[in-house]
C-alpha cells in the first residue's frame, strides 16, 4: 500500500519530509481513515506514509489565558469524550467524539484526521464549526491559522496543501450562558455512519436566547449553518411553538441526495425532527441524556515512547505477548497481517478489515485497537498482546492442569474461563476480539456495570446470535 514509512520524532522532521515530497507523501496519525482510503484507491499517488504518532506533546489538551480551547493533532476521539475540559467548556464535540466508532476506533482516530478526511458525514466536524473553531497548518513556508467554515471546498476537498502539516485545533471556551448538545442519526446505534446529524449552541438569558447557533452535517457537501433558524431563534424564548418554527426553518438548509443509507426526503425530515429533539433536549436541561460520565475507553495506560524508524530500510523490532520479534518484511501490510503472516499469531482474526467487526482487537501500547487499521510499522518499539498471550495476564489456575508452565496456552484469563463456561463461543470467529474487549474492560474497571460491559463490545459484532451469554461471561469474569 506504501513503499515507504518513516517514523517521524518531531514536528521539524515532518515538514522537511512533506515539503521534499509533497503530494508522494502523508500524514499518519490514527490511520483510520487513511488506511481504508489507500487500499480503497481513494487516495492515489502516496509513496511515503509519515507516522507522527508519538511526537510528544501533540496530544495535548488546553486552555490559554485567553479562553481558548486547544487540541493537539494527536488528540483521539476517546481523549475528547473523557476530557474533564471538553465536556465542560464544549460538550458538543465530547457528545460528537463518544459517537465515533467504537472504544478501538476512537482509541487510534484523531480529531484533527476527521476534519482532514473532510467527509460531510464525519461527526466532530458538526460541533467543531458551531463553536467557531480554526485550525493551524504548519509548512516549512511558515504557520497560517484558518476558520473552519473557509476550510472545505467540497466533500473530500479543503484548502490545504499537500506539504502542510495540521498542528493545532482551537475554539472559544463555551461561557456559563450557553449550552449545547451534537445528536446523530444513524442506522446503529454504534460503529454507523451519520444520516444526519446536528450541533445545536445557544447563548441564553434566563429562557430567552441572546444569540443560536445550529450546523447540520450530512446534508450539503459541506458542513452548514442553519442560518435561517439561527436568525429566527435570536431574542426569542425556547416556547414549543418557537422550536418547532426552528426546526422547520432549519430543514431550508438541507440539500441532501438519495444513497443507500437513506432518501433525500427522509434526511430532510430527520433535520427537522433532530433540531427539535436537540432544542427541546436544551430547553428541557436534558442535552447531556445518554452520555456516560465516565466513558468505557479500552485502555489501562499509555506506553507509547517516541521511537523513529525508516522502512523498510530497518527491521520492524517489537514485543508481542512479551517476545521480542523482529520483522524484516511485512513493512507495507496492515498489523493485522504482520501478526498473522510474518508473526504465525492467527489467532488474531480477519473479519471485515475495515475496521467494523472488532474481531482483530489487540492491546498496543496499553489500548485496544482494531490491528487491520493499524500499519505494520506502528509495530516498531510497541508493546503488543495478542489473544495468545492474554493468559499471561492474569493466570487462573482454576481450569489449568497442575504445574502447567505459563505461557503454553494452559492458563486462562478470567474472561477466556467465563466464555467457555457460560457457553458463549460460537462459531468462535468473533470470540478473540470479545474475549480481548472484555479482559482490556477489567483492567480498566474492575467491576463494570452491565451497561458498561455492552459499551466496551459496541466494536465486536457476533453474527451467531445475540449477546446475552457473552455480555453475562464479562459479568462473572468481573466477580
Amino acid at each position: 500500500m506504501w513503499h515507504e514509512y518513516i517514523n517521524a520524532t518531531s514536528t521539524d522532521e515532518v515538514i522537511k519530509i512533506l515539503g521534499e515530497r509533497k503530494e508522494r507523501a502523508r500524514v499518519m496519525a490514527g490511520g483510520t481513515d487513511l488506511i481504508l482510503e489507500l487500499e480503497r484507491g481513494v487516495r492515489k499517488g502516496i509513496d511515503t506514509l509519515v507516522d507522527v504518532s508519538r511526537i510528544p506533546a501533540l496530544n495535548q489538551i488546553s486552555i490559554d489565558e485567553d479562553g481558548a480551547i486547544h487540541l493537539g493533532s494527536l488528540v483521539t476521539h476517546n481523549d475528547c469524550a473523557a476530557s474533564t475540559l471538553i465536556r465542560k467548556h464544549a460538550y458538543p464535540l465530547a457528545r460528537a467524539a463518544w459517537e465515533v466508532g467504537a472504544p478501538q476506533i476512537r482509541n487510534r482516530g484523531t480529531i484533527a484526521g476527521n476534519l482532514i478526511t473532510a467527509s460531510p458525514a464525519n461527526d466532530t466536524i458538526t460541533p467543531l464549526m458551531a463553536l467557531s473553531a480554526s485550525v493551524t497548518l504548519l509548512s516549512t513556508r511558515g504557520e497560517r491559522t484558518i476558520p473552519l467554515n473557509e476550510f472545505y471546498t467540497g466533500v473530500r476537498k479543503t484548502v490545504m496543501q499537500a506539504d502542510e502539516m495540521l498542528v493545532d485545533i482551537s475554539f472559544p471556551a463555551m461561557t456559563k450562558s450557553m449550552r449545547g448538545t451534537f445528536i446523530k442519526l444513524a442506522l446503529r446505534r454504534a460503529q454507523a455512519i451519520s444520516l444526519v446529524n446536528v450541533a445545536i449552541i445557544l447563548n441564553l438569558t434566563a429562557d430567552t436566547v441572546r444569540k443560536a447557533t445550529i450546523t447540520l452535517g450530512a446534508v450539503t457537501p459541506i458542513i452548514v449553518h442553519a442560518e435561517e433558524a439561527e436568525k429566527f431563534l435570536a431574542k426569542k424564548k425556547l416556547t414549543e411553538k418557537n422550536i418547532a418554527l426552528a426546526a422547520e426553518l432549519a430543514v431550508k438548509s438541507a440539500h441532501p441526495i438519495d444513497d443507500v443509507r437513506g432518501s433525500a426526503a427522509y434526511r430532510r425530515e430527520m433535520v427537522r425532527v433532530i433540531t427539535l429533539r436537540g432544542l427541546r433536549a436544551i430547553r428541557d436541561g436534558k442535552e447531556q441524556a445518554g452520555m456516560p460520565k465516565k466513558p468505557i475507553l479500552l485502555q489501562a495506560k499509555d506506553s507509547a515512547v517516541v521511537m523513529g524508524g525508516m522502512f523498510p530500510a530497518s527491521p520492524i523490532e517489537t514485543t508481542i505477548n512479551g517476545k521480542k520479534y523482529s520483522f524484516n518484511d511485512g513493512y507495507n501490510k496492515t498489523l493485522l497481517r504482520l501478526l498473522r503472516e510474518e508473526g504465525m499469531l492467527t489467532g488474531t482474526k480477519e473479519g471485515c478489515a475495515e475496521g467494523e467487526c472488532g474481531a482483530c482487537t489487540i492491546f498496543l501500547d496499553g489500548k485496544a485497537v482494531m490491528s487491520c487499521l493499524v500499519p505494520a510499522p506502528r509495530a516498531h518499539g510497541a508493546e503488543i498482546t495478542t489473544i495468545e498471550g492474554l493468559a499471561d495476564l492474569t493466570p487462573s489456575p482454576l481450569s489449568s492442569p497442575k504445574g502447567a508452565p505459563k505461557g503454553e496456552g494452559s492458563l486462562l484469563h478470567p474472561v477466556q474461563e467465563a466464555f467457555i463456561e457460560h457457553g458463549a463461543v460460537q462459531c468462535g470467529y468473533c470470540t478473540p476480539g470479545l474475549v480481548m474487549s472484555g479482559a482490556m474492560l477489567l483492567e480498566e474497571k474492575a467491576n463494570p456495570t452491565r451497561n458498561e460491559i455492552e459499551q466496551a463490545i459496541t466494536g465486536n459484532l457476533c453474527r451467531c446470535t445475540g449477546y446475552y451469554k457473552i455480555v453475562k461471561a464479562i459479568e462473572d469474569a468481573s466477580a
